[in-house]
């Protein structure tokens, strides 16, 4: 356990952000009054960690900005509390993988300098384990890398998790792209890549294995980025879904946030998001080319996660499998004890989920348990 619970944290992810995207983030924006000794001790420690920014891009631009990728990315898509975390931490298994850690996501440009302090510093302080669901928690496990890029750009979804009440603008044109700017989405792109090749040098991985949402609605620029790329897409109960969204932002928003926020709002910028997801990557799928998507039922990967995750790497033509599934059984089988949260669903989620969600409940023919 760490030394400060997640809910108590005295500054926000911002923290770890260039000056220029805190700067731009916040710009325009209003810090309601209870926050804004949170905001102004967050913008103090950014300001002084930023001014180290410039050592690493001089040795990203010496040993890694020119150097190509052995092959496109393998990414986990699907909405918030699909399973996308278990089927990560599976795969990341193989050790050709590399992946975005937790410390990434909280200091990228602290990554090629002075990493060993500051990590040696977040395990210290951090929480072992996710306040919405116990699962583990550490500096370098994979994690998914928009909590990254919203601390690279200010082009990110993410920027949400300190302003919620523009939840859906940062949707529209950060996560579906709807109205971004051509110069926007460009230095998007530039920072994803730059991202991705600090990961591989950091795990030694020879090949991005990304677990990110955000990144089902943005198949179309993806597969642009990266036309060979796999793709798993990951559905699960849409009541289950709805709830364990709902815990999981209300307990990870509450830390974050500099503004108020009320739980009605949440509740209905969740229904929207998540259909304006559905419906964007039902759209854009057929842009995958034949053979490199495998869509999965996450009740089905975790009642045989070893066989499923055998059928993902057969299917999608991913090398390594016979290599790495000692180790794939060694962690699923650690995992067997592992104690879900329990939900029960409200006449009133039951209402909600099939009044917005009927979708996908019919599509993948999901039912009340």
């Amino acid at each position: 356990m760490g030394l400060i619970e997640f809910n108590k944290l005295p500054i926000n992810t911002l923290v770890g952000a260039d000056w220029r995207t805190f700067k731009s983030i916040t710009a325009g924006r209003t810090v309601d009054a209870p926050w804004k000794g949170k905001y102004r001790l967050t913008k103090a420690v950014c300001r002084l960690l930023s001014t180290l920014a410039p050592l690493q891009d001089r040795k990203y631009e010496k040993l890694l900005a020119d150097k190509p990728l052995e092959h496109d990315p393998v990414f986990i898509l699907g909405h918030w509390r699909s399973g996308t975390t278990f089927v990560h931490n599976v795969l990341s298994c193989d050790k050709h993988f590399g992946f975005c850690t937790t410390y990434q996501t909280v200091f990228p440009h602290l990554m090629m300098v002075g990493q060993p302090f500051f990590k040696k510093n977040m395990s210290w302080l951090m929480p072992d384990k996710r306040p919405t669901d116990n699962m583990e928690l550490a500096v370098d496990l994979p994690q998914e890398e928009e909590f990254a890029l919203s601390n690279m750009c200010p082009y990110t979804y993410y920027n949400f998790w300190f302003f919620p009440r523009y939840m859906q603008e940062y949707c529209d044109k950060y996560m579906l792209f709807d109205g971004i700017a051509p110069e926007e989405l460009k230095a998007w792109e530039d920072t994803f890549n730059k991202m991705i090749r600090i990961s591989l040098w950091n795990t030694g991985g020879t090949q991005f294995l990304s677990k990110n949402p955000p990144h089902t609605g943005r198949v179309k620029e993806l597969v642009k980025m990266f036309p060979n790329a796999k793709f798993i897409y990951l559905m699960r109960n849409p009541y289950t879904v709805f709830e364990s969204t709902r815990s999981f932002y209300t307990n990870t928003i509450q830390p974050l946030k500099l503004e108020e926020f009320s739980e009605q709002e949440l509740v209905d910028n969740i229904l929207v998001v998540y259909k304006k997801l559905y419906d964007r990557y039902e759209t854009d799928k057929h842009l995958i080319p034949e053979g490199n998507l495998l869509e999965v039922k996450f009740e089905d990967f975790e009642a045989d996660a070893l066989g499923m995750t055998e059928k993902i790497y057969r299917t999608l033509h991913i090398p390594g499998f016979d290599e790495a599934r000692t180790a794939i059984e060694q962690y699923v089988g650690a995992k067997k004890g592992y104690k879900k949260n329990k939900y029960k669903y409200a006449e009133e989620t039951v209402q909600l989920v099939e009044a917005h969600w009927s979708d996908a409940i019919r599509q993948w023919d999901y039912h009340l348990d």
